[in-house]
């Protein structure tokens, strides 16, 4: 079905924190609309706001015809308890709630209900329009050309990282709604697997509207763009991609600086000018008053015209002031300033595994031999599930080895941004997490460096479990600037960042002088980080390029 969604005049926020007024926006079958704008500013609730899961707080959504499907893909997969991979793929695709309310409508039916014919024909409809009647067989065909090997009846909480983002994924190809929206699709998936979904949403005959931080994705798939410019209070609207996006923006930026300045220019000319004339004709009143005895009356007259011409002349140029177009001055944005403070040296061999086997299952790392060496720039990729995450364990010495060694060498002081923010997910306060970890700062420091991270008092004093996935990340970033680390492991780290957060972090490890351990499929990084070394990981086997 051929489906247009329609949002007019939105507002919404959080308490009395506006986050955007006035939205209006049109999604027409074949569109791809990418959001961007901060953390914070205000993306993921409004896609909420478009699925229906929250309440419009002002305006309108409507969808055209009304009885079209909306998909709604949050950024961090729910992993239910008791939920097999077979009934995720089932509630994510929408066909589990379009069954039931197809088997309510046959019961319905044999009751022979008034208008059971019609709910019947719509639920049937609808159940098929999602794809109800070949999930099963698409759901196997689907997952084994993603490399889920798994049995889709085992519980999604026993599936690793790699395997739920590859689940994700799949739920997403088997998906047939008239709109979708997606909130950081490309979140935790391998280079094939941003492929595939590329491939899926450039290929997509329905409305789309995407979130995403990931640069190339946005360059390769979104046909418009629609900024949520917190600084400003604004809500703009650029066609074509994304790399025009960002030339438009530049463009626009520079224009809404002169149109300012040249206000600012006219306006103080103008305040000056008033300033002068009402001198002057101060300065003739004064006159006219201290030779107001002579019986000069030419003279009289003519101080007299001068004063009230002068009046004349400022009054002229306030009205003038008044009918300038105000141009409000451009805000400026909140703008990280990161960088990663660095430890002493350490020795000339950071980390090394000799001979290390992990097992886990059905799944090997290794045989591996590996030595880092000082001043490394590694980069580690590979596909989800290969093993990435458990050889950066197994190096930092946390994962026990069922056969070889590890070893960390000596003065190594180790800073990582793991791939499940894990430090910051407990029911402690951010402040309180932060400080057990820098134990030697300062609350009222680590309060002042937080918010120099865009945490501020209304995150610090939160549980760190409540924090959106981009604020974990954002206070891991904070940390490795509080305590000074000679080898940086980062994995994934630019998953739920924003754009110009991602562009700090590339800046602040081109001038981080310590080791480094990268693991990300984000590719614009790939190509802007300096390495001096690639490893490449398949199904546990490390290869060096």
């Amino acid at each position: 079905m051929s489906a247009t969604l329609i949002a007019k005049d939105l507002a919404a926020g959080h308490g009395e924190r506006v986050l955007f007024v006035d939205l209006e926006l049109v999604v027409a079958p074949g569109d791809v609309v990418g959001v961007v704008g901060v953390n914070g500013a205000g993306k993921s609730t409004l896609l909420r706001t478009l699925a229906g899961w929250q309440a419009v707080e002002h305006g309108t959504v409507s969808l055209s015809p009304p009885t079209a499907t909306v998909g709604y893909l949050p950024q961090e997969p729910e992993r239910r308890p008791g939920e097999s991979v077979r009934d995720f793929l089932g509630r994510r695709t929408g066909v589990t709630a379009a069954q039931a309310e197809l088997d309510a409508a046959t019961e319905a039916l044999t009751a022979g209900a008034d208008g059971a014919d019609d709910r019947y024909a719509v639920a049937l409809e609808r159940w098929l329009a999602l794809g109800g009647a070949d999930l099963a067989e698409r759901a196997d065909q689907v997952a084994a050309e993603l490399g889920l090997t798994v049995d889709l009846d085992q519980p999604m909480t026993a599936l690793s990282g790699g395997q739920a983002a590859r689940a994700g994924l799949a739920s997403l190809l088997l998906s047939r709604y008239d709109i979708f929206l997606l909130d950081e699709p490309t979140n935790d998936l391998d280079l094939a697997g941003l492929d595939r979904l590329e491939q899926f949403v450039t290929g997509l005959r329905a409305g789309t509207v995407l979130v995403s931080h990931d640069r190339e994705f946005l360059t390769r798939t979104v046909t418009r763009v629609l900024e949520l410019d917190l600084a400003q209070q604004q809500v703009r609207h650029f066609g074509g991609g994304y790399a025009a996006y960002l030339e438009e923006r530049e463009v626009a930026r520079r224009h809404a600086r002169a149109d300012y300045e040249e206000y600012a220019d006219t306006l103080a000319a103008l305040e000056a000018r008033v300033r002068t004339q009402r001198a002057w004709m101060e300065k003739g009143v004064k006159n006219a008053r201290r030779k107001a005895t002579d019986n000069d009356k030419i003279g009289r007259k003519f101080r007299a015209e001068s004063t009230e011409k002068q009046a004349a002349k400022a009054r002229q140029t306030e009205r003038l002031i008044e009918r300038l177009d105000v141009v409000e001055e451009p805000r400026k944005e909140w703008q990280l300033r990161m960088e990663i403070a660095a430890a002493p040296r350490a020795g000339a061999v950071v980390a090394a595994l000799r001979g290390a086997v992990v097992r886990r299952g059905a799944f090997t790392l290794g045989p591996v031999d590996l030595q880092v060496d000082w001043a490394d720039r590694m980069v580690i990729t590979g596909a989800n599930g290969s093993g990435k995450t458990t050889l950066l364990a197994a190096l930092l010495g946390r994962l026990p080895l069922d056969e070889g060694r590890s070893t960390l060498g000596p003065g190594v002081v180790v800073g990582e941004v793991d791939q499940a923010r894990g430090l910051f997910l407990g029911e402690q306060a951010l402040l309180d997490a932060f400080g057990a970890a820098v134990p030697t700062m300062a609350p009222a420091d680590a309060r002042t460096l937080l918010a120099k991270f865009g945490l501020r008092s209304a995150h610090v004093l939160r549980p760190a479990t409540t924090l959106s996935p981009g604020e974990r990340t954002r206070a891991a970033l904070a940390l490795l600037q509080a305590r000074g680390v000679n080898l940086l492991v980062l994995d994934e780290p630019t998953n739920h960042l924003d754009l110009p957060a991602i562009e700090q972090l590339e800046s602040a490890l081109e001038s981080y002088p310590g080791t480094l351990l990268l693991v990300t499929h984000d590719r614009r990084m790939l190509e802007t980080i300096r390495t001096t070394r690639h490893l490449r990981v398949d199904a546990g086997r490390v290869n060096e390029s």
